[in-house]
């Protein structure tokens, strides 16, 4: 008698377990910031100010590096909202696309660094390529990006 309830209690079990199917995979914190990272440039690509500042900190950090024409370094930061300005006065006439083009994403409690390769299209015709570092926080449960610096030229860019 004790077997047969045991054996009954176990097909209960499985029964309950197999008509809820298996667990969805959990969501591991380097895609969680992958997403955000995609959510960021699908906003900037729709030129959709409120998506794009939706992801970020207030007080976010936008800077950019390169070389000029004669190979001297220049660095600089530029406010976030001129960067929305720019984005969202493109006019629909003029079509840009920056394609990510590779990820690689540390992740370490509530830090987080996603190292994003790109291509930057203008009408259709290649730019420039360079590498976006992101710097994200985890706030209680959501990723924010704190920290935007760039590279932008043409060398090495495409394979001719």
């Amino acid at each position: 008698m004790k077997t047969l309830f045991v054996s009954v209690l176990c097909l209960v079990c499985f029964v309950k377990t197999s008509a809820q199917g298996p667990n969805p995979p959990e969501v591991t914190p380097e895609q969680e910031v992958k997403q955000v990272v995609e959510a960021f440039f699908d906003g900037f690509h729709k030129q959709d100010s409120l998506a794009m500042k939706s992801l970020v900190t207030d007080d976010v950090v936008l800077q950019t590096t390169a070389r000029n024409k004669q190979g001297k370094t220049l660095f600089k930061t530029e406010k976030f909202d001129k960067l929305i300005t720019s984005i969202t006065s493109i006019p629909d006439s003029i079509s840009f696309q920056e394609k990510l083009t590779s990820f690689s994403i540390q992740v370490d409690r509530t830090m987080a660094n996603a190292w994003v390769g790109y291509e930057f299209w203008l009408n259709g015709k290649f730019s420039h390529c360079g590498i976006n570092s992101f710097q994200l926080v985890n706030f209680d449960g959501d990723w924010k990006i704190i920290y935007l610096i760039d590279t932008r030229g043409r060398a090495g860019c495409l394979e001719e």
